[in-house]
């Protein structure tokens, strides 16, 4: 069996599917890629697809990350290329890479998220980071299924600072306005503190109040580095791996290949 792990995005107007959505739509680009999978067993067999740490409906995401299992061996960039012809532009399988190692989800311990703030100086919104990271906590409120659940936003967040320019993901939505970019960067803990909690921090330390809703998009998640700071690449011990030791499943890839063709 093998085990391919996918980077994709949410891009566009496809930020607002939910996790259910993009489930559909991409068990529907399996079976139009004609991608061998391996199902699981029981009653009601279904394609064996780990999902790691979905976006909330709403946010774009350039890196959101997926585990395929299958019955035949496959070259990964053709099967990427595959599925991204048969998913929905705006979902777009941008990276696909064989799963060498273990432990996909346990390399997800933080998020990279830009805020974009439209009709807020950026003046304003450096006043705002600059108490958020002053202030030892910062208790907001969340309403769940289980009722309002209250909790500190200000620990989770590992960085939290506003950036210059209107490019990147978000620069679909071009205004004469003045506009306040963010970048945050969060620890995955529980409860999970979202870049709507961190919103809502602002607003009760700084009384930051954006006329229009954030436009938010994930830039990236992985291993948080405490030493830099930084968010590393959750598929690179993978690449490695492969790079090390490429020959082996070329090989087993070529022979299968050479066998469904006979």
């Amino acid at each position: 069996m093998q085990r391919v792990r996918l980077r994709y995005t949410k891009r566009g107007r496809l930020r607002f599917t939910s996790h259910r959505d993009f489930q559909r739509a991409f068990e529907r680009a399996l079976r139009r890629a004609a991608v061998p999978m391996a199902y699981s067993a029981g009653f009601t067999p279904h394609p064996k697809v780990s999902y790691a740490n979905a976006a909330p409906t709403g946010t774009g995401s350039e890196a959101e990350y997926l585990e395929i299992a299958l019955t035949e061996a496959r070259d990964p960039e053709k099967l990427r290329e595959l599925l991204d012809e048969s998913m929905p532009s705006g979902l777009d399988i941008i990276e696909a890479v064989e799963a060498r190692t273990s432990g996909l989800a346990d390399r997800l311990t933080a998020s990279v998220w830009e805020l974009r703030l439209d009709g807020v100086e950026p003046a304003e919104a450096e006043r705002a980071v600059a108490a958020f990271r002053a202030a030892e906590t910062v208790e907001v409120s969340r309403k769940t299924k289980n009722g309002v659940r209250t909790f500190d936003a200000r620990s989770a967040v590992a960085g939290l600072e506003t950036v210059p320019g209107t490019h990147g993901p978000q620069a679909d939505r071009p205004s004469d306005q003045p506009c306040a970019i963010l970048r945050l960067v969060v620890r995955h803990v529980t409860p999970a503190v979202r870049p709507d909690d961190v919103l809502s921090g602002l607003r009760a330390v700084a009384d930051l109040a954006p006329p229009v809703a954030a436009a938010v998009t994930r830039l990236a998640q992985g291993l948080f580095d405490e030493e830099t700071g930084t968010v590393t690449d959750p598929l690179a011990p993978d690449r490695e791996a492969v790079a090390a030791a490429p020959a082996d499943r070329t090989g087993a890839a070529e022979t299968a290949a050479a066998k469904a063709s006979a």
